[in-house]
């Protein structure tokens, strides 16, 4: 059985895209980002939860503050990438339970009045959630260059607070020249996959 996605969709969003590691300096827009987050919203979380935060690092001198958090090989792509998200977890998000899992209101006391069940929660789903993202950049025809390389408590301490977690440093952009490193190799479906 053949995928239902045009190949060039296919192409798109897995075969073709990689981690860009240099961009051209054309703009990432307000409008860009909006049209990401209204697609992969749709991704789904355990219980709706949705606790994937995106803070977006557009000024000289919040790009300057970020990228001394970074480590070292991944501060020139965060200086040189025409749009940063910091990608993070709520670990306030049953807050929002109730609006979003209206059919279970009592979920958001039940499961997560603790914080530490919240926050490996928050952490699991807003991950899921920050692969939704990536897909939805590469859909709008831009390249994601996502990176876990960074000092997190410094990242936490500069842009959020204490009840969001840093996940993910992203790049947004064009690919610029130079942009991809080789594509390394994937594990055939015999090797991951077992039927019980």
């Amino acid at each position: 059985m053949s995928l239902v996605l045009d190949p060039a969709a296919q192409d798109l969003l897995f075969r073709e895209a990689r981690t860009a590691n240099t961009f051209t300096d054309e703009p990432v827009t307000d409008e860009q980002v909006q049209a990401i987050y209204d697609l992969v919203k749709y991704g789904p979380t355990s219980m709706n939860q949705s606790p994937l935060r995106v803070t977006l690092v557009r000024s000289p001198e919040a790009r300057e503050r970020l990228v001394q958090h970074m480590a070292e090989g991944n501060q020139p792509k965060t200086a040189s990438a025409p749009l940063v998200a910091i990608l993070s977890a709520d670990n306030e998000f049953h807050e929002e339970l109730p609006e979003l899992f209206p059919h279970f209101p009592q979920a958001k006391d039940l499961f997560f009045g603790e914080r530490s069940a919240r926050e490996g929660s928050a952490a699991l789903n807003a991950t899921l959630q920050a692969a939704y993202f990536i897909i939805g950049i590469r859909a709008a025809g831009l390249a994601a260059g996502p990176m876990t390389g960074f000092d997190a408590a410094g990242v936490q301490k500069e842009f959020l607070d204490d009840d969001h977690t840093p996940l993910i440093v992203v790049n947004i952009g064009k690919p610029g020249p130079d942009a991809w490193f080789p594509r390394s190799p994937r594990l055939a479906y015999e090797d991951v996959v077992t039927t019980v």
